[in-house]
């Protein structure tokens, strides 16, 4: 375990590199740990909701797999278990909550009528921790999801149910800004699709186009504070072969609207680089939502890692200056291990990406891009992959007060004695 002084002497010796190469530690610590990152609440459940089960109800393409012993089964177990993995993580944190895990008591409340009251614990917690909220309507493991469309649907009064769902979670996203005097970004994503050849792809996108319309149609929320974010995806459970909601049909609608558009890692093709369509993305759209995850052959929802994906996405960024244009959180879900351990091993992973962006020796590999010196640039590029981007980070944890390199798995191992364990 590397201890205080060990660490100091790593990165006085790392700050000079990168001093060689332009690049200032001190500022790239300082901005990484300003920039927030959302972490999502379904990781501590397994996706399961706080919501009474029901039976019959179909999970709308979102099914975590394994099992793992010690999930949390209810709103206070996820809030201690969010509490330990706070400790472990350095820089800002925000929380982002899906609809279903609202509280509700005894009293049944269908999605159509929740009110900011029923996430008033979730909000409590927010503040006594200083933590952002986000927020996502829930449009799956509901009756009227069970047929694989929600605003899409045929069936009118399944489509206004949903309507009048989005509607809601808009108010309260503005509630969570108001009370916590930070934006609250919403993600609209919809299970919608089918599982084999549709005889009709422009009924459903037609009908899903109105539908959102009708929801961010409420002038009474406040943009500024409810951010609206759309999110496509490629492909999903029972919907392998059409999805509604695809990428192109949200970027239309995201740029169209005045929206923000989600690039989620998973969504897309193995061989699409994600980062490859930031700048693209950003050439039209005002803003965009990342979510990384890491898919393995699918849309897997996989704890995220340091790979090149995540790096790659968050040097995009870096090197185009685009902070300010992005909102980082996460998005997966994986039963099969310690879920603590797989929070803080994903969080500090798309810290570390983010890291690793503001460390990079960009306006030297552009100089000598610009001056057509290709061999210069991708040499650069290359000494990039072994420059000592650790020893700032283990110098970033150790200025936070949380551990370095894997000494948290420590901690872990105390809760899962002390607490998980003990879980039925």
């Amino acid at each position: 375990m590397p201890s205080s002084k060990s660490i100091s002497a790593a990165y006085s010796l790392a700050r000079q590199r990168y001093a060689d190469l332009g690049v200032d530690t001190e500022a790239a610590i300082r901005a990484a740990l300003r920039i927030p990152v959302s972490l999502h609440c379904w990781q501590a459940d397994d996706v399961r909701g706080l919501e009474t089960p029901k039976d019959g109800i179909a999970g709308g393409g979102i099914m975590s797999t394994g099992g793992y012993p010690g999930r949390a089964r209810n709103g206070d177990e996820m809030r201690a278990d969010l509490d330990q993995v706070l400790k472990l993580l350095p820089g800002k944190q925000r929380l982002n909550l899906h609809a279903f895990y609202a509280e509700t008591g005894d009293q049944h409340v269908d999605r159509d009528e929740l009110e900011p009251q029923h996430f008033a614990r979730w909000l409590g917690w927010a503040k006594s921790r200083r933590v952002g909220l986000d927020f996502n309507p829930t449009y799956f493991a509901h009756e009227h999801a069970n047929s694989g469309y929600t605003l899409s649907s045929a069936d009118p009064a399944v489509r206004k149910f949903w309507i009048r769902h989005g509607k809601a979670c808009r108010h309260i996203a503005e509630s969570f800004a108001q009370n916590l005097g930070s934006p609250s970004v919403i993600n609209h994503w919809i299970p919608d699709g089918a599982k084999d050849c549709p005889a009709d792809r422009f009924g459903p996108r037609e009908r899903l186009a109105a539908a959102y319309d009708a929801i961010f149609a409420d002038k009474s929320v406040n943009r500024k504070l409810c951010v609206d974010a759309v999110e496509g995806k490629l492909f999903g459970l029972g919907s392998e072969e059409y999805v509604v909601g695809s990428q192109e049909f949200y970027s239309n609608y995201a740029l169209s609207r005045g929206l923000v558009l989600c690039l989620d890692l998973g969504h897309y093709h193995p061989t699409e680089s994600v980062a490859d369509k930031v700048s693209s993305h950003l050439a039209f759209h005002e803003k965009l939502l990342l979510h990384t995850s890491r898919p393995i052959r699918w849309d897997s929802d996989h704890v995220v890692i340091l790979d090149d994906a995540v790096r790659n996405l968050l040097l995009e960024i870096a090197r185009g200056d685009a902070w300010d244009r992005v909102y980082v959180a996460l998005d997966f879900f994986d039963a099969s291990i310690n879920r603590i351990a797989a929070y803080v091993t994903g969080t500090r992973a798309t810290r570390q990406a983010i890291l690793c962006g503001l460390l990079d020796p960009s306006a030297a590999i552009q100089a000598a891009d610009a001056a057509g010196k290709g061999h210069e640039r991708l040499a650069l590029m290359e000494l990039t992959r072994s420059l000592p981007w650790g020893a700032v980070w283990d110098e970033l944890c150790r200025r936070e007060d949380v551990p370095a390199g894997a000494d948290w798995l420590a901690d872990v191992a105390r809760y899962e004695r002390d607490v998980t364990s003990k879980r039925a």
